[in-house]
């Protein structure tokens, strides 16, 4: 995911002022760039050899648990153009409820996604562990945790700094 602001200035009366950037808040890019870089590269490096689909599943969860409605909007998007379905994208957040939606693989990365994304509340339970190392070899779940790592520090760059959904221009 790569991230961009729209520098002007927004007057509050402006039509803009729906998409703009929280005011006041920095340009992470800009102010940042060798933290933005390096965050990119982890992004890049975190997706390879796992299938585009399950990326965008496991990018959707962790933003929908982390309410970042920029980065929901960005990879619901990625997903849609990808192939995933709506019908899909709409059971994401419910998925334990809707399991037939999703493959055993894709479950097992959704509940790692949640352990990991709410890793203050009860750590990553062995079982859940145990599950995602049960579906996924051992760099492919080095990468699956790279990738919710990645995920959660954009979800956080995006809300520190007032990303709008909706404002994803790359």
């Amino acid at each position: 995911m790569v991230m961009t602001t729209n520098e002007a200035p927004v007057n509050s009366n402006d039509t803009a002022a729906a998409t703009s950037p929280a005011a006041g808040r920095i340009n992470f890019a800009r102010t940042a760039p060798k933290v933005f870089r390096a965050v990119i590269g982890l992004d890049s490096a975190a997706r390879e050899g796992l299938d585009p689909t399950l990326v965008e599943l496991v990018q959707i969860r962790a933003s929908q648990l982390n309410h970042c409605a920029y980065c929901l909007h960005m990879h619901t998007s990625d997903a849609r153009r990808a192939g995933e379905s709506d019908e899909r994208m709409h059971m994401v957040g419910v998925w334990r409820e809707a399991r037939h939606f999703f493959t055993e693989k894709e479950q097992a990365a959704l509940a790692l996604t949640e352990a990991v994304t709410l890793i203050a509340g009860a750590g990553v339970p062995d079982d859940v562990y145990g599950r995602a190392a049960a579906h996924f070899d051992e760099g492919e779940l080095a990468q699956l945790l790279a990738l919710v790592l990645t995920i959660n520090t954009w979800n956080r760059i995006a809300l520190a700094t007032g990303k709008v959904a909706g404002t994803d221009e790359r």
